[in-house]
């Protein structure tokens, strides 16, 4: 007598490729905010440094501005800005998603509940950048 076995279709599993988030654009931004998170770590490790050595000491903090001017310490830092402006760009972008926003019972248009970070970030990095060309 022949032997009765049931059948066990199996699960549909997609082949998905490691590189996946190649695919679409969303996909790779998402991927690329994510990974830009090691970046905006290194700056607060850096700034950590700077303050360590500003504390040790005038020859500690000269240690630290000739470390910081070696060309490869510089590479990385021109990286590191370019992904943390992109993660605060793609940041900022994400806010008109997730509050509410309705003014008068109609939704308001994306750039306007993202504009004010926008501006914040302007006025942030103008009086950055007038501290350090010693204007103020």
């Amino acid at each position: 007598m022949p032997q009765y076995r049931q059948f066990q279709p199996k699960a549909y599993r997609p082949e998905m490729s490691a590189y996946w988030y190649f695919d679409r654009w969303p996909y790779l931004k998402f991927i690329l905010r994510e990974a830009s998170s090691i970046f905006v770590a290194w700056f607060a490790v850096v700034i950590l440094l700077q303050l360590n050595a500003l504390i040790s000491g005038p020859t500690a903090y000269q240690n630290f501005q000739r470390w910081m001017a070696t060309p490869v310490v510089f590479i990385v830092n021109v990286i590191s800005f370019v992904f943390v402006c992109f993660h605060a760009i793609t940041w900022f972008m994400l806010v008109p998603r997730v509050m509410a926003r309705q003014v008068l019972q109609r939704p308001t248009p994306d750039m306007m509940s993202a504009a004010p970070n926008f501006g914040i970030w302007l006025v942030a990095s103008v009086v950055v950048a007038l501290f350090a060309l010693r204007v103020i």
